[in-house]
């Protein structure tokens, strides 16, 4: 849990404001799409120069779409598999490098889905705001096999809060095609939120959401939209090994319906504590 708390008013009001960005975007045109290479919610993670980060992303889809999307494969029954690794280059910023994998019915064996750059940008405590921020900027090269664009760019602000044992993230992302046809269009909006307790030392609970839109200018209709949400938990293994899972389940017609997700985490390194030594 984080060592800064918001206020029980600060944190209502946050809420508010979330949920009612999320019900003017969620109201009332192609399918929406959603990433199941990386599902996670994106939290404040003080950079550390000397710090490196190891993470796997298993996720398979048991319920998905059973027709081809465009070049898109039909996602029921695949596996991601996806490597992610993560230096810190300064106290407020750090440098990502994903590989994507996948397992994909009628394909043969594991197939190469891509690999991203994500230049992770942190504002400082001092500053003392009463919520964490920070920025993730994600460049995406991948096969049209599993993307409608070979190249995409997602922004993903991330806000973090906490009251006594509840931790509020949420990642108000957008993104946009930067290859194709697909290029002309405006940004996507998809957001996601994660609520952790912290129930034991070493465990939390949590309950995830998340969620595609369509534009920010035009939002597809709600039946096109994807709205999922995945209960789950998070188990710190050990100083440096952080287990995640969770069941998602969709909440719409569109995209996956069932989907299982766990990701491991290791960390390798210099900590926070050595910086100050």
């Amino acid at each position: 849990m984080p060592h800064r708390f918001l206020s029980r008013k600060a944190f209502i009001q946050i809420l508010c404001f979330i949920a009612a960005g999320i019900a003017v975007v969620g109201s009332p045109n192609a399918a929406c799409a959603q990433d199941t290479f990386e599902i996670r919610v994106e939290q404040y993670e003080q950079p550390v120069l000397g710090r490196f980060t190891l993470e796997e992303h298993l996720n398979d889809v048991g319920i998905g779409t059973a027709s081809l999307d465009g070049t898109i494969a039909a996602t029921h029954h695949q596996f991601h598999m996806s490597t992610e690794f993560t230096a810190g280059i300064s106290s407020n910023v750090s440098l990502g490098l994903m590989v994507l994998t996948a397992l994909v019915p009628g394909h043969g064996g594991l197939q190469y889905a891509g690999w991203r750059v994500l230049p992770h940008f942190y504002l400082p405590d001092s500053l003392h705001f009463p919520v964490r921020f920070g920025l993730t900027a994600e460049f995406s090269f991948q096969p049209t096999l599993f993307a409608e664009s070979a190249r995409t760019l997602e922004l993903r602000p991330i806000i973090e809060g906490a009251i006594g044992r509840v931790q509020l993230d949420a990642n108000p992302s957008t993104e946009r095609s930067l290859s194709g046809s697909q290029a002309r269009n405006r940004w996507n909006f998809q957001p996601s939120l994660r609520f952790a307790y912290q129930l034991k030392p070493r465990f939390s609970p949590i309950l995830e959401y998340y969620g595609a839109a369509g534009s920010l200018a035009k939002p597809l209709p709600l039946e096109q939209q994807v709205h999922q949400i995945y209960p789950g938990g998070s188990l710190r293994l050990s100083e440096n090994i952080l287990w995640d899972l969770g069941i998602g389940v969709g909440l719409t017609p569109a995209g996956n319906r069932l989907v299982y997700k766990t990701r491991i985490e290791f960390s390798l390194g210099r900590t926070n504590k050595d910086t100050h030594n």
